[in-house]
């Protein structure tokens, strides 16, 4: 990994004797005494060339190390394989205590050489005895692994809000997508009415229309404008309606009244609807006269489609700005229902991709809540997300709001298998995840949990059996209202 081709660690045990003078520029060893050491009957020296690996993940028994001279970098091994350096240590400086007092079983981090170094092991059971035997060590080693534990924290909650930005981004793009290219199509299809209608117009203008004639027309130009027409209900009605509509066209002598009828059918046409051409149109003036309807009708149909696309894309433009910028001042107002909203649809790909709708149950004029938190949002964004992955496809999710005893109240739920007995009293535990490894964090509820006690001041707890689990949010009106 180095520049420096590799070389054997050198290795040699030293007696507590020995160790003394080593230790005294160690932060939290230099006002030892050599009666401190008395415990440490041997430890052992490493010599560690620039560039080499030591101490590695999984393959080492739990250490405590004093790093006398040199330079290295601790590694944590994610478990999609990703190394994220969580330390960067000069000589003078000890570790390993994380691990030791946080009970893990095994190595946990990888640690590397940037210079050449030279440091001391000292085995769990030694370490375990100068802890309890000289309050200075246990002092400064205790003050290491707070300080140390926080950063680590800090940067795991960095990397999930980028996990969760990638997230949403993919999920923006796919829904600035589906909009986008419903509006290309029917940009497009509106660009070829535009091309025939003035040929059909024109021709039109060239035969003679008596007052029936040109009353029929203004009633179905009328009917275009208003864009009431429903659209049919289902396939078989759909089908059935251009049957219907093909074969009285063409019994009226309309030309490719095939190729019309589903056109018509689909901006919402029926038979009954232009019925008022019939005895009045010879068959030739009928047929210019449904190539008007139908251009007109699909130009109509086109620029109703661009509005709606253009204003799913300005609705995903304020959502993501409601979700980015939430929360920005020192006491604010939030409002429960436009920020689980905006998460719905910023995650509403995802609920279609699988087929679980949506079902809210908002209670009407819901009060906002006066607070300093931040990361709402957040909260909303880990649980439906969760949700989703535990519904079943095909089923719903549901989400509750009421007030109750000064207090908003949120339920996010779905009908997936339930949360095991044996993770129950689990779940709100850092990097604890009941999804395949790769999948899950194990941070999601974890933060959520933080952001709802920690910011709000309020509660977080589940209820879950076979085929429902629901979270339940409180979160006080105003101030810490427990």
């Amino acid at each position: 990994m180095g520049s420096q081709p590799n070389q054997a660690i050198q290795t040699s045990i030293i007696t507590g004797v020995e160790l003394f003078p080593l230790v005294r520029g160690v932060r939290g060893f230099s006002q030892l005494s050599a009666e401190d050491l008395r415990c440490v009957t041997e430890a052992h020296q490493l010599r560690v060339p620039k560039g080499e690996d030591f101490y590695n993940h999984g393959e080492n028994s739990l250490s405590f190390w004093l790093l006398i001279e040199g330079e290295v970098q601790i590694f944590k091994i994610e478990e999609d394989g990703t190394r994220t350096m969580v330390a960067h240590l000069s000589g003078g400086e000890s570790f390993g205590e994380v691990a030791l007092l946080g009970g893990a079983r095994q190595v946990q981090a990888t640690c590397h050489a940037v210079a050449d170094s030279r440091l001391i092991r000292i085995d769990s059971e030694t370490f375990w005895r100068l802890l309890s035997t000289c309050p200075t060590i246990r002092q400064t080693i205790l003050q290491n692994m707070a300080h140390r534990l926080g950063s680590y924290n800090a940067l795991q909650l960095q990397r999930e809000k980028l996990v969760s930005l990638g997230m949403l981004a993919a999920g923006l793009m796919h829904e600035l997508n589906n909009p986008g290219s419903a509006a290309r199509r029917a940009a497009a299809q509106l660009r070829e009415a535009l091309q025939t209608l003035p040929e059909i117009c024109l021709r039109l203008s060239q035969l003679s229309l008596d007052e029936e004639q040109m009353q029929c027309m203004r009633h179905l130009q009328n009917d275009v404008m208003m864009h009431l027409r429903p659209k049919p209900a289902s396939t078989l009605e759909e089908s059935d309606a251009e049957e219907e509509l093909s074969n009285w066209l063409a019994g009226l002598g309309v030309k490719d009244a095939w190729k019309l009828s589903p056109m018509l059918v689909e901006a919402g046409w029926r038979r009954k609807d232009i019925e008022c051409t019939q005895g009045s149109f010879e068959a030739e003036t009928l047929s210019e006269t449904i190539q008007w309807l139908q251009g007109f009708a699909s130009s109509m149909q086109s620029l109703a489609t661009i509005e709606e696309s253009l204003t799913r894309v300005t609705d995903l433009v304020l959502a993501v700005k409601r979700y980015a910028y939430e929360d920005k001042s020192t006491m604010h107002e939030v409002d429960v229902h436009e920020g689980l909203q905006s998460t719905l649809t910023i995650l509403g790909h995802k609920f279609r991709h699988k087929g679980v709708t949506v079902e809210k149950q908002f209670e009407a004029g819901l009060p906002r809540i006066r607070t300093c938190g931040r990361g709402l949002n957040q909260v909303w964004t880990n649980l439906l997300d969760n949700a989703a992955d535990a519904a079943p496809a095909g089923t719903k999710i549901t989400v509750r709001t009421w007030t109750k005893a000064g207090a908003v109240w949120v339920a996010i739920g779905d009908s997936g298998p339930g949360i095991p007995e044996s993770a129950r009293r689990h779940i709100f535990e850092p990097f604890y995840t009941t999804k395949p490894v790769g999948v899950g964090t194990g941070l999601g509820l974890d933060i959520a949990y933080r952001i709802v006690t920690g910011q709000y001041g309020g509660a977080i707890s589940f209820e879950s059996q076979p085929g429902s689990t629901e979270f339940l949010i409180r979160l006080p009106l105003g101030g810490d209202q427990r």
